[in-house]
């Protein structure tokens, strides 16, 4: 046993490396995408405004991603077990996704009722400064995609709803959360391996994907914070990426389908 002990620590050196290299990708991603959303002069939306701008602007985002995720599987030689791809069950990660997707919705709002009702009760701020607040710093939601053509645009608002939200949302959010989570585990054991030290990983991944999405505003980052949260606690808890990314794809699905009618409902709110 001894005599292997050198070969062992040098196995695991190499592995520590290479997982080192997966985790800096997969964060560096991310970082990438704050950097470039910060930058970016709004001219049109990121998603496009017109039904085949939509098509290109997915393909480029799973593919600048499916290359990143490519080189990160490279470096690591990351197993199904290490990113939770098992599928479990035959359509149980469709019904808890389904159902996860209600529960995040009524999570996020119950959060957003309890943040309000503390800041008036602590007086730390009136009525009218909350909703003053809130109109500020309303999610940007039409810097990423176009509101008039989701409500006027049948190809546009299909897309929106199926690709955008199950595919560039729900799977490879959920890719970039199991592999930044398979890299903390990896490379910190001790930390991270216990069930204790996933959920603080989750956190972690929770605040990166939470201030990526900050270009949109400071709501919608808090927001994006508590749903990247949520999801990655479920991914833990069932083992599997796929009940997040229904939940994450059912999410996003339904709050498209919204968008047209909260967008309008918003600029009908007395301005202060």
């Amino acid at each position: 046993m001894e005599s292997n002990s050198p070969r062992l620590d040098e196995a695991r050196s190499v592995s520590r490396w290479r997982w080192g290299i997966h985790l800096a990708l997969i964060t560096l991603y991310l970082v990438l995408l704050l950097l470039i959303g910060l930058g970016r002069k709004v001219v049109h939306p990121a998603l496009s405004h017109t039904a085949k701008g939509l098509v290109v602007v997915c393909a480029l985002e799973l593919l600048s991603f499916g290359l990143v995720f490519a080189l990160a599987w490279l470096a690591s030689r990351a197993s199904a077990d290490d990113l939770l791809l098992r599928w479990r069950g035959k359509v149980t990660p469709v019904l808890l996704g389904a159902a996860y997707s209600v529960g995040l919705r009524l999570g996020i709002g119950l959060a957003a009722v309890a943040v309000a009702v503390i800041l008036l009760v602590s007086r730390a701020m009136t009525l009218d400064s909350l909703q003053t607040f809130a109109q500020k710093n309303q999610p940007g939601v039409d810097k990423v995609v176009d509101v008039a053509a989701l409500r006027d645009n049948p190809a546009y608002y299909w897309m929106a709803l199926t690709i955008v939200s199950f595919l560039v949302g729900g799977l490879r959010e959920e890719l970039w959360r199991s592999s930044f989570l398979a890299g903390m585990k990896r490379l910190w054991p001790g930390l991270f391996g216990s069930l204790a030290g996933q959920i603080g990983a989750v956190v972690i991944a929770a605040l990166i994907f939470g201030a990526a999405h900050l270009s949109m505003g400071i709501l919608a980052a808090g927001m994006a914070g508590l749903i990247g949260l949520g999801l990655g606690l479920i991914m833990v808890f069932h083992r599997s990426i796929w009940p997040a990314v229904f939940a994450h794809g059912f999410f996003d699905c339904t709050s498209m389908a919204l968008i047209p009618w909260a967008f309008e409902m918003m600029q009908r709110l007395p301005k202060h």
